[in-house]
C-alpha cells in the first residue's frame, strides 16, 4: 500500500470543504502539501477525485464520491486503533468529533470542551455547529461521533442522553411594555407581533405552543439567525419565544433584552447527547458522555443563567 492515513486525511478534508484552501484552514496544513498528497492519491489509485474549477473550488467525481465513503470508513477504522491502545493501558485519548445545535453552540460549547480536554489531555475535540436535522444526517453518515442537541423528533436508531431542561419564555425589549410583566401567557402575546426562530425542529416547537391552546400568533419576521432575532427584539420590532438564558443581556448592538417568564404548562426542550445506537461505544464517547452528565444539570448550564422564578432580566 503506497498511500498513507494522512494523505487519506487530506483527501476527506478537501471533500468535505469543497476547497484545498479550506481544508488547509481545517487541518492547519500548507496548500502545497494537501495538493501534493491529493495528486499523489490520483496518481496511486489510477483515477480522477476531484474537477478542478477555475476559481471556484472543487467538486468530486463519481469515483471520488464512492472512494470517500471508504476514505472515512478507513479512518475510522485506524482511529479505532487508538480506542482499542486506550482501553488496554486505561488512558483516554484520540479525536472526537463533537456536533452541537448552532442556537447553543455559542454558550455551552467552550466551556464544555475546554473542560473535558482539560480532563483528559490526549484528546482533541472537533466541533460542528450545524441545526438539529443536519446534526441527525451527520451523525447517521459517521461523519460525527456525537452531538450535543435537544430532545426534539431524535428518530428510533438514536440514543439521546438528557442533561437538561430549558423552559420556553417571553424575550422583549428594554423599554417594551410587556418587560414589566411579572409573568405572560401565550392569550397576551397572540396579538403582538412575533420574531420567530426559522430553525428546522426549534420552529415547530414554538408554533405548537400556540397550536396546542388553539391559537395563532401573529408572525412579523422569521429569521435563522439568533442573534438577528435579539437585536430586532432589543429594538422593539417584537417579541420572541427563546428557551436558551444567556448570561448576557445585551443584543449585539448594545442595547437591552428582558427575559419574562411564560405562564402556563408548556413542555420543555431538554439538552442532551445524541449517538447512533450501536452495540458498542467508543471509551472515549461514553467518558464524553459521563463527562456531560458531570457537567451539566438543571442547576447548571455552561454559558447560561440559572432558572428563576418571576419576572428578571437576563444578567451577565
Amino acid at each position: 500500500m503506497r498511500y498513507t492515513i494522512r494523505q487519506i486525511e487530506y483527501f476527506i478534508a478537501t471533500a468535505e470543504t469543497g476547497s484545498i484552501t479550506l481544508a488547509s484552514e481545517r487541518l492547519s496544513i500548507s496548500q502545497p502539501s494537501i495538493s501534493t498528497a491529493i495528486t499523489h492519491l490520483e496518481q496511486e489509485l489510477e483515477t480522477q477525485l476531484f474537477v478542478r474549477h477555475h476559481a471556484k473550488g472543487l467538486s468530486l467525481t463519481p469515483a471520488g464520491r464512492a472512494l470517500l465513503v471508504e476514505a472515512k470508513l478507513l479512518v475510522q477504522q485506524a482511529e479505532y486503533m487508538y480506542t482499542l491502545a486506550s482501553e488496554v493501558n486505561d488512558k483516554i485519548r484520540g479525536q472526537l468529533s463533537l456536533g452541537c445545535l448552532v442556537t447553543l453552540a455559542s454558550m455551552i460549547m467552550p466551556e464544555l470542551s475546554h473542560s473535558f480536554t482539560a480532563a483528559f489531555p490526549a484528546t482533541k475535540i472537533a466541533q460542528t455547529v450545524s441545526n438539529h436535522e443536519e446534526l441527525l444526517e451527520k451523525l447517521e453518515r459517521v461523519e460525527l461521533d456525537t452531538a450535543i442537541t435537544y430532545n426534539l423528533s431524535v428518530p428510533d436508531g438514536f440514543d439521546f442522553l438528557p442533561l437538561a431542561s430549558l423552559p420556553p419564555h417571553v424575550l422583549v425589549g428594554e423599554a417594551s411594555p410587556l418587560a414589566r410583566h411579572s409573568s405572560i401567557s401565550l392569550n397576551e402575546l397572540v396579538n403582538e407581533p412575533l420574531i420567530l426562530l426559522d430553525l428546522p425542529i426549534s420552529r415547530e416547537y414554538f408554533l405548537d405552543l400556540f397550536t396546542a391552546l388553539g391559537l395563532k400568533p401573529m408572525i412579523t419576521t422569521r429569521s435563522p439567525h439568533q442573534d438577528v432575532i435579539r437585536t430586532m427584539v432589543a429594538n422593539g420590532y417584537g417579541y420572541t419565544l427563546v428557551n436558551v438564558r444567556p448570561r448576557s443581556d445585551m443584543a449585539m448592538d448594545g442595547r437591552r433584552v428582558v427575559r419574562v417568564p411564560l405562564s402556563g404548562d408548556h413542555k420543555p426542550m431538554v439538552v442532551g447527547v445524541v449517538s447512533l445506537k450501536q452495540s458498542r461505544k467508543s471509551r472515549l464517547v461514553e467518558m464524553f458522555e459521563r463527562h456531560c452528565q458531570s457537567f451539566i444539570s438543571d442547576a447548571y448550564i455552561p454559558g447560561m443563567v440559572a432558572p428563576v422564578m418571576g419576572r428578571r432580566k437576563i444578567t451577565k
